[in-house]
């Protein structure tokens, strides 16, 4: 009996190098993997990006031979999966709105307290709201804005996520790096 799809969030830290996105999405590719969503900035270490994917899978050990691979790119630094139990993650959304739609609904501040967005934009023509939270929530918002005002334009951003450890794990691994590297120095 096969086991439900998991979603799983990979994350990926690298130099910023051309090319290296390339290189990950081909892995994803060859191994039959949507690539479900995508984010990439800075992380919190100087001159290191992380991109935080997410695919889903119904197999574990597709997830670790997919991580495996991607480590062994010359340009990862180091690659993990994660499930949602090892995570604090959210994503953000912003919808456009007719102005005189959403006064006809009711008021701006109704909306606000209702779903907890904030207001980005007010103009004569339309108001644009961003909302932070887990897909369920932004999609969830949409589909009852898109109902009862109309929606003139969203977009949802890639997931964001940090892991509940109390340390990003790559500093743990460059801190290893670091002190073999004095060992050797030294010997």
């Amino acid at each position: 009996m096969k086991e439900e799809n998991t979603l799983y969030t990979i994350t990926i830290f690298s130099e910023n190098t051309v090319g290296v996105l390339n290189q990950i999405t081909t892995i994803f590719t060859r191994r039959q993997l949507n690539i479900e969503t995508l984010s990439v900035s800075p992380s919190a270490i100087k001159g290191i990006h992380k991109f935080t994917i997410t695919t889903f899978s119904d197999d574990e050990e597709v997830m670790k031979k997919l991580v495996r691979l991607i480590d062994k790119r010359v340009d990862i630094l180091k690659a993990y999966y994660n499930t949602n139990e090892d995570l604090v993650h959210q994503e953000l959304a912003l919808y456009k709105l007719s102005t005189e739609k959403v006064l006809e609904h009711g008021s701006i501040e109704y909306l606000v307290r209702k779903y907890n967005v904030r207001i980005l934009e007010v103009s004569r023509d339309c108001v644009v709201f961003l909302k932070a939270g887990h897909y369920e929530e932004t999609q969830g918002l949409f589909d009852e804005l898109a109902e009862s005002i109309g929606v003139l334009q969203f977009v949802r951003s890639g997931r964001i996520a940090i892991t509940k450890s109390k340390v990003e794990r790559l500093s743990d691994m460059l801190a290893k790096r670091e002190q073999l590297n004095q060992e050797k120095l030294e010997s």
